[in-house]
């Protein structure tokens, strides 16, 4: 008896082990080669914001490794199957019934990995990128994305809160750090207010903001007075636009809002809430 689990252990407990410890040992070291690509790749880029080509490549090596993740366990259970003496042959046919039984069950998850894959070939978005995604069940799911896998999208919101949408469920993908983004400051003001004089101001305020080192290495070009945007009865909205690196729309807003109330309130001019 002892003989014969001693033989079992050499010639197959043995190899299963070893092929078990090889999968694992394998999968960290794909998971770690992909995590120091994307760094690489993160620190290659002297932008203040990742470029389009890095954001894309950091998703490319996401993706290949869990593929390679996920064929790397497959080979080591169909190994495993075959040293334990499973017919792997005959259960073809039945796993073929099966998979059909389960392709209905399984749609959702078809309908995921095309989705990922179309999202990862067309660019839509990529790591690092801040996103607003409409969910099909109607909701929106806002936040900087994370990872991008063929069958999920994690998101992290500003709070901290992680989303994780199947892309399968994604409706429209809204890209707010795409290339560029613009910044939209809007100014409540009274209605009789002097609209010339308060031109005057905003033109001031655009140009100081490209003498701001804080604003100038966020800002494409000088930012541009639209003119008056609104009139209700008794406010008036003047509209500013700021054409900005991408994702700093939200810092540059800020920013200048900052420059324009205390410039207007020098020169008489009172918002209004």
């Amino acid at each position: 008896m002892i003989d014969t689990v001693v033989r079992w252990l050499l010639t197959t407990g043995v190899p299963i082990a070893l092929v078990v410890l090889f999968a694992v040992l394998a999968g960290r070291a794909i998971r770690s080669l992909a995590r120091r690509i994307s760094r690489r790749l993160a620190a290659s880029d002297d932008a203040a914001v990742r470029s389009e080509n890095v954001k894309h490549r950091q998703t490319l090596a996401s993706v290949v490794s869990s593929v390679a993740i996920t064929l790397l366990y497959a080979g080591a259970s169909l190994e495993v199957a075959d040293r334990l003496g499973l017919p792997i042959g005959s259960l073809v046919a039945p796993a073929a019934v099966l998979g059909g039984a389960l392709g209905f069950g399984a749609q959702r998850i078809v309908g995921d990995l095309l989705s990922g894959f179309f999202v990862i070939t067309e660019k839509q978005y990529g790591f690092g990128d801040l996103v607003e995604l409409t969910i099909s069940s109607g909701g929106t799911a806002t936040g900087t994305v994370e990872s991008v896998t063929l069958r999920v999208t994690t998101l992290r919101t500003a709070e901290g809160e992680v989303y994780t949408v199947p892309n399968g469920t994604i409706v429209k993908a809204l890209n707010l750090s795409k290339d560029w983004a613009r910044a939209v400051i809007d100014i409540p003001l009274p209605a009789a207010a002097d609209i010339a004089a308060v031109n005057e101001v905003l033109r001031d305020v655009s140009a100081a903001a490209m003498r701001r080192d804080a604003l100038a290495d966020l800002l494409l070009d000088e930012p541009q007075l639209m003119g008056v945007e609104s009139i209700q009865v008794d406010t008036i909205n003047v509209r500013m636009v700021a054409r900005t690196l991408p994702g700093k729309q939200f810092e540059v807003g800020r920013e200048l809002r900052a420059l324009v109330v205390p410039a207007l309130r020098r020169e008489g001019i009172a918002t209004t809430a």
